[in-house]
């Protein structure tokens, strides 16, 4: 009965980037542009930096608390057989 048409965004082609560029030219000014760039390219690694965290904590939930208390225990024990031995060494 009823086709819906799928929502089609066309890409900008060359006249439309001029357009565009100019339009930002006017609104910011010739030198804050690499400014704003900057700024937000500097955002964007943020905020992926922020996104692998993250990522890496889910990990880390995932793989349960037993794997990271062996870790620690383990090495809280090889930390104390070093200071024993470095105890020992020195009389």
């Amino acid at each position: 009965m009823f086709q819906t048409a799928p929502l089609q965004v066309p890409i900008p082609g060359g006249p439309e980037l001029i357009i565009i560029l100019l339009v930002l030219v006017l609104l910011f000014g010739a030198n804050k542009i690499p400014k704003l760039a900057r700024s937000t390219g500097q955002a964007m690694g943020e905020f992926q930096k922020g996104r692998q965290e993250l990522n890496e904590e889910l990990e880390e939930m995932k793989e349960g608390p037993d794997s990271d208390d062996s870790s620690t225990s383990s090495t809280a024990s090889e930390d104390t057989d070093e200071a024993e031995t470095e105890s020992s060494t020195s009389e």
